[in-house]
């Protein structure tokens, strides 16, 4: 079971769902930058240390932001179902938290993988093309 109260329960999910996403949005954002230095070398070259930066920032404000709204009643933290530790609460008992939940899903999850999946997908197909170019070269 949970040892502690409920305040430090909600810090415990916070920490988790906040470093989770960021995590997640990074590697969001690194796959798109590689695709845009790799397929189009010309936006590529205009990265430099202010705009990474930038990003950066926005990759934890974007995190922030779906990790601080369950602490404005928009979803909420509780026990995970086995009690040992806490998350999210996934059991929506309101139309809000199944908002929160839905857009989650969405914009954490399924748009970034996507995004993942096609800045991989188009780095693969300039390499293939490219490699085509130098044999017939």
């Amino acid at each position: 079971r949970w040892l502690f109260n409920q305040a430090v329960c909600t810090l415990y999910a916070f920490c988790g769902v906040l470093f989770g996403l960021c995590s997640l949005t990074s590697l969001t954002v690194l796959s798109t930058v590689c695709c845009l230095k790799v397929c189009y070398p010309a936006y590529g070259r205009c990265w430099d240390v202010l705009s990474e930066l930038l990003l950066l920032l926005c990759v934890w404000a974007y995190a922030l932001m779906f990790a601080t709204a369950p602490l404005a009643e928009w979803g909420s933290y509780g026990p995970e179902p086995y009690g040992t530790a806490c998350c999210i609460t996934w059991k929506a008992s309101s139309r809000e938290a199944t908002l929160y939940i839905l857009a989650l899903f969405i914009f954490c999850y399924l748009l970034p993988c996507l995004l993942i999946l096609i800045s991989y997908s188009l780095i693969l197909w300039t390499v293939r093309v490219s490699r085509r170019a130098v044999r017939q070269h």
